[in-house]
């Protein structure tokens, strides 16, 4: 008598969109175009900081603090913000969030004083707080499963571009118009798309795909239900580690790359800090390709994301270690800029799984929690050890090392892929599609 045996698990821990699929891709345009602006906002000071010494008599640790309020406060208020979101209203948070931000980086342009500055970037962190986790959580909800990593990656990857278009746009309009017209037009860009976003996305129009109060089906649980889910599994728990461990490598990288040219190939930091942006672009290019990568490959079976993961991550480990290890010159930056691109392409993937391993309810506060690994793991240590490393051996000695983290995030995929669909089985996901089914009979 036949039976079946247990076999590959596709991507289905969740129902199909109930929007259109112009509609999906319109919701995807105008939140992406609001992370732009996040981080646009978020990192147009950098491109003013000599301005602002100048003006204020200011002192680099001041200079520092005005950047540095931001990333705490997103640190801080990104679970809270993004638990609050998910049972009000995920839509409806992303314009007051777009707004907060806005109408604070305003405050910027006008400020009078190194105090009011301050205050004007405690808000902009509070604004863009859990636009992240809660904007990549609206967009997985309007899309077919089997697209997540990719559209994690591109949303993720959008970051790097923000950051990039922050600097080079504010550099430009401070440039010709004075610091006060880069912070306006970064907050004037930012309250256009609100309003836009606010008119065209509503948690009405989302309906059931949209989370929060409109969740679907057996997904209004009480919150202490539904929060353990979190951390129920250990594909999970190796999705948030696997995720922060590579992020650490890739912001070392971004971090600490223009001194590496300054250093190393006798660039002036004006020169240094472009062909830096270059490699800031390959990173979010990387987790772009990493995502689509992903998708393709696990249309079958879900837990090839894992392996995609687990490639890249091994695969950057020998390129950066590989081209630290070179003597300065065309070979050395195009084996840096090939890891570079793998670095963080395990992004999409890693997002992707921890959608597909969590509620739908609490989608946006699954993220934030993908978040504050990436934070806790990646970016506050990556840089801080780095120069630790570098205090000791040398820039380039450091960067030679920090790609050794690939090794425990691998490990942590690998671990991730082994309990991957035993874990779906045990969550009680929806089952497996007719194609699996028959591929398992005996």
């Amino acid at each position: 008598m036949g039976f079946r045996t247990p076999g590959p698990v596709p991507d289905t821990s969740q129902a199909a969109p109930a929007v259109s699929r112009g509609y999906a891709w319109l919701v995807f345009a105008l939140s992406f175009g609001l992370l732009l602006s996040d981080y646009m906002s978020r990192q147009v000071l950098n491109a003013v900081f000599p301005l602002l010494k100048a003006e204020w008599l200011l002192a680099d640790a001041q200079l520092g603090a005005l950047s540095g309020i931001v990333a705490l406060m997103v640190g801080v208020l990104t679970f809270p913000l993004s638990l609050v979101a998910d049972r009000w209203g995920r839509a409806r948070s992303l314009v007051v969030a777009a707004a907060i931000w806005s109408l604070a980086t305003l405050g910027c342009a006008v400020s009078a004083g190194y105090g009011q500055m301050f205050l004007g970037r405690f808000m902009v962190g509070v604004g863009e707080a859990a636009y992240g986790s809660v904007g990549i959580a609206v967009v997985l909800s309007v899309f077919p499963v089997g697209l997540r990593a990719t559209l994690s990656g591109a949303f993720i990857g959008g970051g790097a571009f923000g950051s990039v278009l922050g600097v080079s746009i504010g550099g430009v309009i401070a440039q010709q118009l004075g610091w006060r017209w880069a912070f306006g037009v970064m907050g004037i860009f930012g309250l256009v798309l609100a309003a836009i976003y606010g008119i065209v996305v509503t948690d009405k129009r989302l309906g059931s795909a949209g989370g929060g109060r409109q969740g679907a089906s057996g997904e209004h649980a009480p919150l202490r239900r539904l929060l353990p889910r979190l951390f129920s599994s250990v594909s999970v728990v190796c999705a948030y580690i696997g995720s922060g461990l590579q992020m650490f490598i890739a912001m070392a990288l971004l971090a600490w790359m223009p001194s590496f040219l300054n250093r190393a190939y006798s660039l002036p930091p004006g020169k240094a800090g472009l062909a830096a942006g270059a490699f800031a672009l390959i990173t979010g290019v990387g987790m772009v390709v990493g995502g689509i990568v992903a998708d393709r490959v696990s249309r079958a079976t879900g837990a090839r994301k894992w392996t995609v993961a687990i490639i890249c991550s091994l695969g950057s480990l020998a390129l950066l270690a590989t081209g630290f290890q070179l003597p300065t010159g065309a070979s050395q930056l195009m084996l840096i800029g090939a890891g570079t691109l793998l670095s963080n392409a395990t992004a999409g993937p890693a997002a992707a799984m921890v959608a597909n391993l969590t509620p739908a309810a609490i989608a946006a506060t699954a993220m934030a929690t993908l978040t504050l690994a990436n934070s806790l793991l990646g970016l506050a240590p990556g840089p801080a050890v780095t120069g630790m490393l570098a205090d000791h051996m040398g820039l380039t000695g450091a960067l030679q090392v920090i790609p050794f983290a690939a090794i425990g995030a691998s490990a942590a995929f690998a671990v991730g892929r082994m309990n991957y669909e035993k874990d779906l089985r045990r969550l009680n996901l929806p089952p497996r599609t007719a194609l699996d089914r028959t591929k398992t009979q005996t």
